[in-house]
């Protein structure tokens, strides 16, 4: 298999995944591999749905987040306690993320995709890696929420300074102002909108990065994802979640209002 196939193939994995557009997804892969000494991608081999990339714990330590302990008997023939024993051979979590799953590939054949994910497992199982923790080391959260509206419907209610007022009452007062503040400012590039009507924001919270994306669906349906990244501490993971997600909840009370209004 080429590296751009292996690379397509990994995007389409993670959209398949998230709902994300392809070209959104390419852009987090491509962040991500960034941020590694070697890209995944170098292991050639076809990649297995990630919806196997499970929350489970595992014989030896948690797991959370990592390749399930079912898994990973069924795809390689052994449980990750036995996996994390010869990665504790191997060196260990000092080796580093790449070393550990290209030993696994090259030295015990564990397919590609799968060797990836006993290493993440290893890794929080040993307490290298959170949950939520990206390869870089800062952390990450993602909230969705679908609404019956247009793209056009969506920015009006972020972008009308006076109809926003009336939505985001009750949401956390940080979140509202930054965001209010991005949107009014006059540096602001606005919500950029493709042809296919998929709709995209980003704008900077203190030292995090928001990214808003208007994702058309069937049915009249729009899914609103909010992705905070750059977080430096894993506490901050959840209290973000909580943030987006009574205001994506409250953003979809008002179409919910307007449906029933009509």
């Amino acid at each position: 298999m080429t590296r751009a196939r292996a690379l397509k193939e990994v995007i389409r994995a993670r959209a398949a995944k998230t709902g994300e557009r392809y070209t959104t997804a390419r852009r987090h892969v491509l962040n991500d591999l960034r941020t590694r000494p070697e890209p995944v991608v170098r292991f050639p081999t076809t990649p297995a749905p990630l919806s196997t990339i499970t929350k489970s714990a595992s014989p030896a330590g948690s797991s959370k987040g990592g390749l399930s302990d079912a898994k990973s008997r069924e795809k390689t023939g052994h449980g990750l306690d036995h996996w994390f024993g010869v990665l504790d051979r191997f060196g260990g979590a000092e080796k580093g993320h790449t070393a550990l799953a290209r030993h696994l590939y090259e030295d015990h054949s564990v397919p590609g995709w799968y060797s990836q994910g006993v290493t993440v497992a290893y890794e929080r199982a040993r307490g290298v890696r959170a949950v939520n923790q990206r390869c870089d080391g800062e952390y990450e959260v993602s909230v969705s929420k679908v609404v019956t509206a247009k793209t056009s419907d969506v920015i009006k209610a972020l972008t009308d300074t006076r109809l926003r007022r009336r939505w985001v009452k009750g949401v956390d007062a940080r979140l509202a102002k930054a965001l209010s503040s991005a949107l009014d400012s006059p540096a602001s590039k606005g919500i950029v909108v493709r042809p296919d009507g998929l709709g995209r924001y980003r704008y900077k919270w203190g030292g995090t990065t928001v990214q808003l994306y208007l994702l058309p669906k069937a049915g009249g349906k729009l899914s609103i994802v909010a992705t905070n990244s750059k977080l430096a501490e894993g506490t901050m993971v959840e209290e973000r979640r909580a943030q987006w997600r009574k205001t994506l909840d409250a953003l979809a009370q008002l179409f919910s209002r307007s449906k029933q209004s009509v």
